[in-house]
């Protein structure tokens, strides 16, 4: 992980703290270290704030999903399907819904 990143990103949100491509890189940057919880909790900082197209919320459902919280990732998905439809997006709303039709 790439500590330094982490640090500048911090940083840089605390200059800009409506900026939501700011939010979102922290929580890829959290989901890429492996730091899972924290990733969640800064997806859900910037779905606060963005109007996400649905990228986002299906990274939420996963990460959810990779901390057994089965509940909270199938509602994100849900709300992932939704934006994706909403931005004409129906391939991603497509995965979404197969990913909770799949759901074992």
């Amino acid at each position: 992980m790439n500590e330094s990143r982490l640090s500048t990103l911090r940083r840089m949100l605390e200059g800009r703290p409506d900026d939501p491509r700011l939010r979102f890189g922290l929580a890829l940057e959290y989901l890429t270290a492996g730091r899972t919880e924290e990733g969640v909790e800064a997806l859900r900082s910037y779905l606060e704030v963005a109007d996400d197209e649905g990228n986002a919320w299906g990274r939420l459902g996963a990460a959810l999903r990779e901390l057994g919280r089965d509940e909270e990732a199938r509602a994100a998905y849900r709300k992932g399907m939704e934006a994706a439809q909403r931005h004409g997006h129906p391939t991603m709303a497509e995965e979404f819904d197969e990913v909770l039709t799949d759901w074992s």
